[in-house]
């Protein structure tokens, strides 16, 4: 029986990581990852509301390029916030404060139980224009500009748009996306 003994590196499309933040794929394409925090659209005013809405329209029109928005999910792990409850309910003497405290710990562990509890984290991906015959640095330029046209949109909108800028931060990023199903099912 004939094992095909690849490794991971030679499976994902990855050629190589660029210190600005810039992945360049091995069919000569390159991508640029943004992580992006978003504000609660349902705490803003009526107002707010509109605001909001009318600077994402402008994102939509500004945006003359493909880009992939990725929402990824991961379960949160509420041992910790259990743990401190318990403790703090060692020292309190108050017989409500321990029946609101163990109700309140009830009901992380239904939700916890139930697979609730999860974080989301959002991320725009934008990539080269297909068969680009432009330089490198020309393409590193032109995703350098549509992220910045992209942060300048959604910070309108009270978003908070971060860059990766070292190779360590997209590899985690990438593994995060890779290993996913890990923390999904945990």
């Amino acid at each position: 029986m004939n094992k095909n003994n690849n490794s991971i590196q030679e499976w994902i499309p990855i050629e190589k990581f660029y210190e600005n933040g810039i992945i360049k794929l091995k069919n000569n394409k390159y991508i640029k990852i943004m992580k992006i925090n978003p504000i609660n659209f349902n705490l803003k005013s009526k107002l707010e509301k509109e605001s909001i809405l009318n600077s994402y329209k402008i994102f939509l029109k500004t945006c003359d390029f493909n880009f992939q928005i990725l929402i990824q999910s991961n379960k949160e792990d509420l041992s910790k916030n259990i743990s401190n409850i318990k403790n703090n309910l060692k020292n309190k003497k108050e017989e409500f404060l321990k029946e609101i405290s163990e109700e309140y710990i009830n009901y992380i562990n239904k939700i916890n139980s139930n697979k609730k509890s999860s974080s989301k984290n959002f991320y725009i991906v934008i990539s080269s224009e297909e068969n680009s015959k432009n330089s490198e640095d020309i393409i590193i330029e032109e995703l350098n500009e549509k992220f910045f046209k992209i942060k300048e949109c959604l910070s309108r909108c009270g978003n908070l748009v971060t860059g990766y800028s070292t190779k360590n931060e997209l590899i985690q990023i990438i593994f995060s996306f890779l290993n996913s199903k890990k923390y999904l099912n945990k």
